[in-house]
């Protein structure tokens, strides 16, 4: 949370409150420290409470504008932790209070909801594990118990991981339909308009290169796992639902794009035969490999550069025959498979070529 109000141009500030738990308060400052949110602590002191209200006057003090109260939890209820937590809430009146709750604990995760609620009046709930297969039950049972909202999702173990919770988008990804706006806003998340504006620039006029390419995979590796995103695009997810996508693949696709020259990657048609040796050794992967990576990317480039001559209205048919092509043309393990073929006959040339060479 402190991660996502630092990108919306808050100086937010951490405060480890949680006091019962061992090297909790280790934790938090190793967390703070990778998002840069400073985090205050008292390694002396065992009261939360006073704890907490010390904390808002040194956020003051050093223009911090939103305090984020990282209190104990429980798995199961009981009245120290609630005088506690009332307690802590009526000496720091906080503008909002959330509970974090496991989407995979079930009907204890109800349970938890509705003491605390009763207790605390909370403003909201954030689940976390959201991307588990019990997801819907949790936030429609944890709604309809307490009356209210769910706030975020944890749909990951990384620090971008947290998303706004909007049921229609969820109801979209549970349904297989896809979640193209939480998409957007991720690529958005990524990009900036001058940027995406010269990258455009660059895809009308046929100049998109192998580094642009590897900057966008950059990008890709940050809003997620492979699956996630592909989840998100309609049509898409009920395809790859049961299938495995090695994310691995972005990182071999860029050690090959990284062992070519400037100039093979500004001009990627220049690479013939010595040079995939070449770049091969150099990124640990098969010539093969290299050869399918550079006519990918051609045929992405010029699809690219006749997209980007067109009107939103048209783009916007292209990209759905685009899908329908994919959705008609076979799902990944098709893909896999006609790449596997392809591998196989290139070995055959290349043992054809050594049979002829030991004949001269």
């Amino acid at each position: 949370m402190a991660s996502m109000l630092l990108k919306r141009g808050k100086r937010p500030m951490l405060v480890a409150a949680d006091l019962k738990r061992p090297a909790a308060i280790d934790q938090l400052e190793v967390i703070g420290s990778q998002v840069g949110v400073p985090v205050y602590t008292e390694r002396d002191h065992q009261n939360a409470v006073k704890l907490c209200k010390r904390s808002i006057t040194h956020a003051l003090k050093n223009d911090r504008d939103v305090v984020i109260l990282d209190t104990a939890g429980r798995l199961a209820i009981d009245e120290e932790l609630m005088g506690e937590l009332a307690k802590v809430a009526a000496s720091t009146n906080p503008h909002q209070i959330y509970l974090v709750l496991d989407a995979m604990t079930g009907q204890d995760a109800v349970l938890t909801a509705k003491a605390f609620n009763e207790q605390l009046e909370l403003d909201g709930c954030i689940l976390t594990k959201f991307d588990s297969d019990t997801r819907g039950g949790a936030a429609l049972s944890v709604k309809h118990v307490t009356g209210k909202p769910i706030k975020f999702i944890g749909v990951g173990e990384k620090m971008e991981a947290l998303e706004e919770f909007h049921p229609d988008r969820i109801a979209g990804r549970i349904l297989g339909m896809g979640d193209v706006l939480t998409l957007v806003e991720q690529a958005q998340q990524q990009y900036d308009r001058e940027e995406a504006a010269k990258l455009e620039a660059k895809m009308a006029k046929g100049k998109y290169t192998l580094d642009d390419f590897d900057g966008q995979l950059e990008k890709m590796k940050k809003m997620g796992s492979m699956k996630d995103v592909i989840k998100k695009i309609p049509g898409m997810g009920q395809m790859i639902d049961d299938q495995e996508i090695d994310d691995g693949e972005i990182v071999k696709m860029q050690a090959t794009i990284r062992s070519m020259t400037p100039k093979e990657r500004h001009n990627p048609s220049i690479i013939d035969a010595s040079r995939r040796r070449r770049i091969s050794r150099g990124a640990g992967c098969e010539r093969e490999d290299v050869s399918m990576l550079v006519k990918q990317f051609t045929m992405t480039r010029d699809m690219m550069k006749k997209a980007a001559g067109m009107s939103m209205w048209d783009r916007m048919k292209f990209a759905t025959q685009m899908g329908n092509v994919m959705a008609d043309g076979g799902s990944i393990k098709k893909m896999k498979s006609s790449t596997t073929a392809t591998r196989r006959r290139a070995n055959k040339k290349d043992k054809r070529k050594q049979r002829k060479r030991r004949r001269k």
